[in-house]
């Protein structure tokens, strides 16, 4: 007798259907799992035997066949257990195998029976609910996950029992049930606050510029003159995620096996701060079954590399076409997936290797040629695709210890999200939200320069030799100034404060 149930596989972020078919038909006793499965997979005939006998269930002594279709995806993970189990149960008649067919299993066996959490159920679930699968069974540590899908009814159990009881009707399930608009109500983590951060004005600006638009910002520095606690305060200014991005970072974040415990949704941008021994696999994403990377991981937030020169060259350039497309494609063999890297990159790096060439209160003992060489592990390229360059002094005892109250995080937040509004009015009818975004024909459309402006930026490009991507980088910040000052054009003092933004390159790179 043939039965079938269903499951899920992952490629990249996304779920593929997955049909599993169990024959049990006459032959001395065995197990064959087939349709292309890993290691993992193969084991799980040892964890299913147990996994029945041990339930009070009867596992057939005949010869079984269990078939993976459609057999040109790789199968990976130990989410096939429950549905392996169903299937075999139903093909030898211990279950009805009309129970299964408006299902979708997923989760790992124990041997006593128990089901174990696993990984990427939230883009399992969905993928299902696209297919018109209507209802789930998973791991209990898994529901709320999975419960964020609506349209779906989960049930989540917590032993093979449990589940095959719920199927039968004897001892029915409640589906689990979450609440969205109290998981992003409830209180966000504090990470400080730009109140705290004295006499960093210029760069408080640029980096409230940068977050209006989703834009990336080098910051220069000295040790110890704040670039770190600047970065690390992003989050408290940039806007909330809405339910569609929540729901994509959290997709990555339970495939990579980063969802918080009892966390059904991820409501905070990501910050990812990774150390400068990252490799370029672990930055981008791949290996042999792709997984995604820290620019994967950091999608609709912040990737922040600290000590910018540290990382290795082949890392730094890695980044180069991800942070331009906006994601990535990794292929392999077995296939080919694409992770997303909507990302807003900080970086922050000292000016020399002493970290004080060009600083007023302390001498560098770095020689020309040392300056050189380390400034010169910051390939062109790759500071070519950096929005804004910043210089951040150091601070000033006169400003450590006035009173005066500085820009906190809520006004910061509050020209973000306005500056955010009018381009969201803007661009409504448009592929893009934000002017970071921006391709040739929007520039042209929505980029307009006036005179005076149109003078001042060719002087500019000439000047300085600017590139295509540098000249269009500096439109797309100026455009943003533009919002954040609330004004409809640009003008010659949005381009000029733009420029700024693109002159450290002449000061510490190519002189």
């Amino acid at each position: 007798m043939i039965a079938k149930t269903k499951s899920c596989a992952l490629s990249g972020i996304d779920g593929v259907i997955v049909t599993i078919e169990a024959d049990c038909c006459q032959g001395l006793p065995s197990v064959d799992i087939v349709g292309l499965p890993d290691a993992s997979v193969k084991e799980s005939k040892e964890r299913v035997r147990s996994a029945i006998n041990n339930s009070d269930f009867i596992f057939p002594q005949r010869r079984v066949v269990v078939n993976l279709a459609p057999a040109y995806i790789r199968k990976e993970g130990s989410v096939f257990d429950l549905p392996i189990t169903l299937a075999i149960m139903a093909a030898s008649a211990q279950i009805d195998s009309r129970f299964t067919e408006d299902y979708i299993f997923i989760g790992e066996l124990a041997l006593d029976g128990s089901l174990r959490g696993v990984n990427g159920v939230l883009p399992m679930v969905l993928e299902a609910y696209k297919n018109g699968i209507t209802k789930a069974i998973v791991p209990y540590a898994n529901a709320a996950e999975a419960a964020v899908v609506d349209g779906i009814e989960v049930y989540g159990a917590t032993t093979l029992s449990q589940a095959v009881h719920h199927l039968t009707g004897e001892i029915p399930i409640q589906p689990t049930k979450i609440d969205i608009n109290g998981a992003f109500s409830a209180p966000q983590s504090i990470c400080g606050d730009y109140a705290d951060v004295k006499g960093q004005d210029a760069a408080k600006r640029c980096l409230t510029i940068a977050c209006a638009s989703g834009l990336n910002v080098l910051m220069v520095g000295a040790p110890g003159a704040g670039k770190t606690m600047l970065a690390q305060r992003l989050p408290t200014i940039m806007p909330d995620l809405t339910f569609e991005e929540a729901l994509e970072v959290t997709k990555i974040y339970s495939i990579a096996g980063k969802l918080p415990q009892k966390t059904s949704l991820i409501t905070t941008r990501p910050f990812r701060n990774p150390h400068h021994t990252v490799s370029a696999v672990a930055i981008t994403g791949g290996g042999t079954n792709p997984k995604p990377g820290e620019i994967c991981l950091a999608h609709k937030g912040v990737l922040f590399l600290d000590e910018f020169p540290e990382f290795r060259k082949d890392t730094i350039d890695a980044m180069r076409q991800p942070l331009e497309d906006r994601a990535f494609t990794v292929a392999r063999a077995n296939g080919v997936v694409t992770f997303p890297s909507d990302v807003m990159l900080v970086a922050s790096m000292n000016p020399c290797k002493c970290g004080y060439y060009g600083d007023t209160s302390r001498e560098c003992k770095c020689s020309a040629g040392e300056i050189q060489r380390y400034m010169s592990k910051i390939s062109g390229p790759m500071l070519d695709r950096i929005d804004m360059h910043i210089q951040v002094p150091s601070v000033k005892y006169s400003d450590l210890s006035t009173q005066k109250k500085t820009a906190s995080s809520a006004e910061m937040k509050r020209s973000v999200m306005a500056a955010r509004a009018v381009q969201a009015e803007r661009y409504k009818n448009e592929k893009y939200s934000t002017n970071a975004g921006l391709d040739s024909k929007g520039l042209e459309k929505y980029c307009k320069l006036d005179g005076q402006s149109q003078k001042l930026l060719t002087d500019v490009f000439e000047k300085l030799g600017l590139s295509a991507r540098g000249y269009t980088r500096i439109l797309k910040v100026a455009r943003t100034i533009a919002d954040v000052d609330g004004s409809a054009d640009i003008k010659a003092n949005h381009i000029a404060e733009a420029v700024q933004y693109r002159s450290l390159d002449k000061k510490f790179w190519f002189k």
